[in-house]
């Protein structure tokens, strides 16, 4: 599903990054357009300038040679002059008149060459101001034509970095599409098939439907018919069934109890170390009885301290009785928690205990304000210990009153109703905090008194150590009360969800008595459903058997064709090897008796001693003496041999000799119950053999068939997640199918961009 929806949203983030793309190049274009006309009319102006300042020049070279006229004019005019006032002074008696004429000519040329100066002079500044004018514009035109020139570049580079952009995205946008087009084709194809499976899956549900309409129909008439009364409507007749029995509530409620005595263990080690450590700094403060007698209060509330262990010790009891009846073959509920009242009543006698102690502790604790030892920070300690104590058995006393009502159903149900107890455990959890809130309380205000007492002058060594004890039996209480009510309210929900074994919906307990025997009738189903159960013989299991049926089918004849002949050739071993001994024996009596002729024969030829036997003789005789004489033996006692058809005893007289023919009916018998016995057990040793053959196969095949089992369904697991994930791809791709048929994808905007290969078109032109 994620693959599917991802692609969609993919090509619709790409079609609206396109279009802010094109939009970016329309502007870009514009941009470089606009830049190129203010290049060209810069341009256009340079050449102006450029104009105007060879028409400045063209001006200053005529001004130039103008004024080199005007120079030359003014020297020719100079040596006019002197000539003239060379000839003045020749004739300066004939030349008056003309000495006037040349006087006003000087002062006319005069006048003429002034002005001729004056604007050469103005001429020369103009020209200076118009060749740095053009200098300064030229260097400006020049910067600013570098400028947008590398503009221009930068434009044309950005250009087609987005062009060729577009293009890959285009490219990239189409190869999509045609991915997209051919998914969704192959996702209708398996929508068709998938919707083909529904429709026979919902003609199998209509079948399953009537079938069991049908069942039910019957099951109802047999109900009707058979069974004459349902006594689960009745709630006296329903205490009495046995209910479902489950194990893992049996377990859970076991593990809760037993850490319930846990943390009972540790509060109560805390309350004993407590309470001793308190009598303990009664009797050494404010007066210290090894030297001094303390007050009859104090020796009361010392007496009553002393005590504690007959009141705490009991809890743990209590807890530990509670914790061995829950067992995992029980029914625990209330009205089956019979070992709860007795904690119950230890909790009572302790919360007696604690009010009973409770006067004498805050007389204690006013005592020791009135002591001229104590200070105003010391008796402000005392005062909150005294609202402490207080509140501490205030505590107890609310936790005794909520337990003592959780042990009603299990003696007298009637006293509350089942709703109500809901509300009952979440005041103990309550109360468990409040527990944990003032011991916290107390353990701040205690470690405050104890350290105004270290500064005390008349702190002895034995106070400081009591002290400590005291805060570390205060810390010890304060973290097992935290542990505790953490503890109840995590567990809260499975104990208001299991308070008793009635109909659902009840709003009273079954009675005690109902409770007691449907225990017994509990005790009797598990003993009758014991008795039924019969011990199986050992036998092939049904998955190795189904699986090797066909092999099992197929070689049965052929296995049993093989053991008749392996039977038959057995057994014409066994008659072969006993026809050998006997030929063997009958061999060995033959030399016998063979050497026996031969020495009566010498003996009776010859009175002279008898020749030297040959070895083989020899050894003949010396076997058969010692077959003689084990013989002589065995006939003292009775004979044993074992053999198929059982035991044989032979007894023989050791007065009767045995001749040729029973001793050789002995040896024959003998070897023949011999080899009978050892064809048995080669018979047995190949039986076995042949068996665990067939089951070494038969585990093996086994194994691969289990092999294959879970690869098959690792690989049926791995279908049914892709199937689901491309059921959900088809509902994604649906929405967006006639988007994709027509090439346009609706931009952020609200514009519609055109197809990528017209898109592409337009970019490249």
């Amino acid at each position: 599903m994620a693959a599917g929806a991802e692609l969609p949203g993919k090509y619709q983030k790409l079609a609206q990054e396109y279009s802010k793309l094109r939009a970016q190049n329309q502007v870009l274009k514009k941009g470089v357009v606009d830049e190129q006309a203010n290049s060209a009319s810069l341009k256009e102006q340079l050449k102006m300038k450029d104009q105007s300042l060879r028409k400045l020049q063209q001006e200053m070279d005529s001004l130039t040679f103008r004024n080199q006229q005007l120079a030359k004019r003014v020297e020719l005019l100079q040596d006019e002059l002197a000539l003239s006032e060379v000839k003045g002074k020749k004739n300066k008696k004939s030349g008056e008149s003309s000495s006037q004429l040349s006087q006003e000519q000087k002062s006319v040329f005069d006048e003429d060459l002034q002005k001729k100066i004056e604007e050469n002079e103005r001429l020369h500044i103009q020209f200076f101001e118009a060749d740095e004018q053009h200098k300064r514009l030229e260097a400006e035109l020049k910067n600013r034509l570098e400028i947008l020139e590398t503009d221009a570049a930068q434009h044309q580079a950005v250009v087609d970095g987005l062009t060729r952009k577009y293009i890959d995205t285009i490219e990239k946008l189409q190869n999509d599409k045609t991915k997209l087009e051919i998914k969704s084709q192959t996702l209708e194809r398996e929508a068709k098939e998938c919707r083909f499976r529904a429709e026979e899956c919902q003609q199998q549900l209509k079948n399953l439907h009537a079938d069991l309409g049908m069942r039910l129909d019957d099951s109802l008439c047999i109900i009707n018919e058979k069974v004459p009364f349902n006594d689960t409507r009745s709630s006296q007749y329903n205490a009495l069934n046995v209910p479902l029995h489950n194990r893992r509530c049996q377990l859970k409620l076991r593990d809760i109890a037993g850490q319930a005595l846990a943390f009972i263990q540790d509060l109560v080690a805390a309350l004993l170390n407590f309470h001793t450590y308190m009598e303990q700094r009664v009797q050494i403060f404010p007066i210290d009885s090894a030297t001094d007698t303390i007050s009859p209060l104090n020796q009361k509330f010392s007496q009553y301290l002393h005590e504690n262990a007959s009141y705490v010790r009991p809890l743990e009891e209590g807890m530990l009785h509670l914790f061995e009846s829950i067992t995992e073959d029980t029914v625990t509920v209330l009205e089956t928690t019979v070992k709860l009242k007795v904690f119950s009543e230890h909790l009572t006698s302790y919360t007696c205990f604690l009010r009973k102690i409770l006067p004498y502790q805050l007389k204690s604790l006013e005592e020791e304000c009135e002591s001229s030892l104590c200070t105003a920070a010391l008796r402000a300690r005392n005062l909150e210990l005294h609202n402490d104590m207080k509140k501490i058995t205030a505590v107890f006393e609310k936790l005794h009153v909520y337990i003592s009502l959780i042990v009603l159903p299990s003696i007298k149900p009637e006293g509350l109703l089942q709703p109500n107890y809901s509300s009952v455990f979440t005041h103990i959890a309550a109360g468990l905090h409040g527990f944990h809130n003032v011991m916290k309380e107390i353990s701040k205000h205690y470690s405050q008194k104890a350290a105004l007492e270290y500064e005390l002058p008349t702190a002895t060594q034995k106070l400081i150590t009591t002290n400590d004890c005291i805060l570390s039996s205060v810390v010890a209480l304060t973290s097992g009360a935290g542990k505790i009510a953490s503890f109840f309210s995590n567990n809260l929900d499975h104990f208001t969800a299991s308070l008793s074994y009635g109909p659902k919906g009840g709003t009273e307990f079954m009675s005690p008595l109902s409770a007691e025997c449907m225990l017994q009738y509990k005790k009797k189903a598990v003993a009758y459903m014991k008795s039924l159960k019969k011990p199986c013989s050992d036998s092939v299991p049904y998955e190795e058997a189904l699986a090797n049926r066909r092999v099992l089918l197929s070689s049965t004849e052929s296995r049993e064709g093989l053991a008749q002949q392996v039977q038959q050739s057995l057994e014409k071993i066994a008659k072969l090897e006993q026809e050998k001994e006997h030929w063997m024996l009958e061999a060995q009596l033959a030399k016998i008796k063979l050497e026996k002729e031969n020495q009566k024969l010498k003996s009776s030829l010859s009175g002279q001693l008898i020749e030297p036997m040959p070895e083989n003789s020899v050894l003949l005789n010396a076997a058969e003496q010692e077959k003689e004489e084990a013989i002589k033996k065995t006939s003292r006692e009775p004979v044993k041999r074992m053999s198929l058809i059982g035991m044989l005893t032979m007894t023989t007289d050791n007065k009767e000799a045995l001749d040729d023919k029973s001793r050789e009916d002995l040896i024959k018998n003998h070897y023949m119950a011999r080899i009978v016995e050892l064809t048995s057990l080669l018979q047995l040793a190949d039986s076995k053999s042949v068996h665990f053959h067939a089951e070494d196969e038969l585990t093996t095949t086994k194994r691969s068939y289990e092999d294959q089992l879970s690869m098959m369904s690792d690989h049926l697991c791995s279908m049914n997640e892709t199937l689901s994930k491309q059921r959900e791809e088809i509902d994604t791709l649906k929405m967006s199918k006639n988007h994709r048929r027509l090439g346009l994808e609706e931009t952020s905007g609200g514009h519609l961009i055109q197809p990528p290969a017209q898109s592409r078109t337009n970019t490249t032109n």
